[in-house]
């Protein structure tokens, strides 16, 4: 819940944010951003999310080619329910097949609700179908790449993994998603994810810059809190 007393430093949701936040948002998109140049890869796995944009982009990066075979990894989280009640791996298949991808191309994997199970049971999945794929794509939230690449990097050894998301700027994004603060949110979220999870070594280790960390820390400053986790001392429980 975000903390009541700094709603002076946040805009009304619709209002837009003050030039400060919104340069400190677009600091934080522009570092989890990775955008791989794109190559045939064996594998797409899209990773579950609110964003059902997700889907739209593998199921085009499907139609030029770029893999066989496409995984949607998610079950239904706090964040998504309302909008996938029937759970993400679910809603994004049915995305994707209106989009134009056989529905023989499309396995799902629907109990993972976090994106280091994501990784592990997309992986575990396609073991057993026999499957053992030597490069990967990852496709997933424009600002989820840089963690899902460290989280692959540390639990997919031996495989050559690529990120992608859909190639949209921040205002473009946002006018997608209508939930600007939610954004902002998810964006502090996963740097903080990111940090703990490196250190604990749980993943493969992220270098944050220091106007990345001085514009996360603003930002959980000025109240953007609502995705933060409480650091346990057994930091592999990844909730998001």
């Amino acid at each position: 819940m975000t903390d009541p007393s700094r709603r002076d430093v946040r805009a009304a949701p619709g209002d837009g944010w003050p030039g400060p936040v919104r340069a400190d948002v677009e600091t934080l998109w522009d570092f989890h951003r990775v955008d791989d140049p794109l190559q045939p890869a064996d594998v797409a796995v899209g990773l579950g999310s609110h964003d059902g944009g997700v889907a739209v982009h593998a199921a085009e990066l499907y139609r030029r080619g770029l893999f066989p075979l496409l995984v949607f990894t998610g079950a239904t989280k706090p964040t998504t329910a309302g909008r996938f009640p029937r759970g993400e791996a679910v809603h994004f298949r049915e995305i994707a097949i209106r989009h134009g991808v056989p529905d023989e191309a499309v396995h799902i994997e629907t109990e993972a609700t976090s994106t280091v199970q994501n990784i592990d049971n997309t992986r575990a999945l396609l073991t057993a179908e026999g499957v053992t794929p030597r490069s990967v794509l990852l496709v997933s939230r424009p600002y989820q790449q840089r963690r899902a690449q460290a989280v692959a990097a540390a639990r997919w050894p031996g495989v050559d993994i690529r990120c992608s998301g859909a190639r949209q700027d921040l205002d473009t994004y946002l006018a997608a998603i209508g939930e600007p603060d939610l954004v902002a949110a998810m964006l502090v979220g996963d740097t903080q994810r990111l940090e703990l999870q490196s250190r604990s070594g749980e993943i493969a280790p992220a270098h944050i810059p220091g106007d990345v960390r001085r514009a996360y820390e603003r930002l959980v400053a000025a109240g953007y809190t609502d995705r933060l986790i409480t650091p346990r001392r057994d930091t592999r429980h990844d909730p998001s």
